[in-house]
């Protein structure tokens, strides 16, 4: 089976939408403080969901990880991790940036590391940017970049529409404090692309042992997830600890709620908050059960995948914003700005498909 990109391009705006779509279910959890629900969605995420699908979708996948070198194994598991410390930072950067600074400076950073940094550590940049193919591919990441750009510019201005920037981000606004945060999580949180980009080790023994080519990528993602797992369930273990709410998980009311923990009267609905939690947990895991499947129909330029993957998490985080009526208040030149960027942002993917298109028509002569 060849390398379909167009069925790439497809595959990642699937897993996009579920990256997009994960924190809905969260969202309707009751008196569960944030690093509850967020340590038992994450055991979900990194580590019951992986090894279900990756055992499921592929063959003898304990043999395939075992016969896979120390140094591949401990790459992927070690970018896993420092992937997990740009997640934590994420949601410190929209504190003191604002939502729309703080997405456009650290996803940006993310999409430019996690996209551009394997293939110029591997030295194969050079050769990409000389071909036809390997230039409309990079024109597709800078049109990404853009529409980042738009879509924040977009943002900001709604702010403004609804009168409240001074109450979004700009409470604790600290530029200085902000930027260096922004660069640290988005630097971390492009390491997963290197986590991923390190595990071809393992996608080689995984299609040797007669894998089919779409689940290739699956326990990759076993090895590096554990890692992220490993930084989050470290700092969630902080958490409880200090705000004593490990009883919530046995539906202990007189836990004490950290700050930001939806409280309500009657008893904790604790069944609802696992089956929530679990929900919203599968459904993170899905961005990169498709992210891999998408990767593996790219052909050469495979590190597009990621430019991709950021892309359709903007542009169906932005239409979920427009479902949930965030954007009803906005001004029409406001509105207009944001569909400019999701134009971008979709135009992107387009680009960066046919770039991989055309490579692999060549190929084929």
């Amino acid at each position: 089976m060849g390398a379909n990109p167009l069925l790439g391009v497809f595959f990642h705006w699937i897993g996009g939408l579920a990256a997009a779509s994960f924190y809905v279910p969260y969202k309707r959890i009751r008196m569960w403080s944030w690093e509850v629900f967020w340590l038992v969605g994450g055991i979900m995420s990194w580590v019951i969901a992986p090894w279900v699908f990756a055992a499921i979708n592929t063959q003898d996948l304990f043999g395939v990880l075992a016969a896979t070198p120390g140094d591949t194994l401990f790459w992927c598991y070690f970018w896993g991790a420092m992937w997990g410390f740009g997640g934590l930072t994420f949601g410190l950067t929209l504190r003191y940036l604002g939502i729309s600074l703080g997405m456009a400076v650290a996803l940006g950073l993310t999409t430019v590391i996690g996209t551009l940094g394997p293939p110029i550590y591997d030295g194969t940049l050079g050769e990409t940017a000389s071909t036809t193919s390997g230039q409309l591919t990079l024109v597709g990441i800078v049109m990404t970049l853009l529409g980042i750009a738009v879509v924040a510019k977009a943002g900001a201005a709604k702010e403004r529409d609804m009168g409240g920037a001074r109450q979004i981000g700009v409470a604790e606004f600290n530029l200085k404090r902000g930027l260096l945060i922004a660069v640290f999580s988005g630097v971390m949180s492009g390491c997963m692309a290197w986590g991923l980009d390190a595990g071809q080790p393992i996608r080689e023994l995984t299609l040797a042992a007669g894998t089919g080519e779409l689940s290739q990528g699956l326990p990759v993602l076993c090895v590096v997830l554990l890692g992220g797992f490993t930084t989050n369930a470290i700092w969630c273990a902080m958490l409880i600890g200090k705000n004593r709410s490990l009883g919530q998980l046995v539906g202990n009311d007189a836990a004490a709620p950290a700050p930001g923990a939806e409280v309500t009267g009657g008893r904790m609905p604790l069944a609802m908050n696992y089956l929530l939690a679990c929900t919203g947990g599968a459904i993170w895991y899905f961005q990169f059960f498709f992210y891999t499947m998408g990767e593996s129909q790219m052909g050469r330029y495979g590190f597009s995948s990621w430019t991709l993957h950021m892309a359709s998490i903007i542009l169906f985080s932005t239409l979920w914003g427009f479902a949930l009526k965030e954007w009803k208040q906005a001004s029409g030149k406001t509105r207009a700005t944001v569909w400019l960027g999701i134009a971008l942002l979709v135009g992107s993917t387009v680009v960066i498909g046919l770039g991989n298109m055309l490579d692999g028509s060549l190929a084929s002569h």
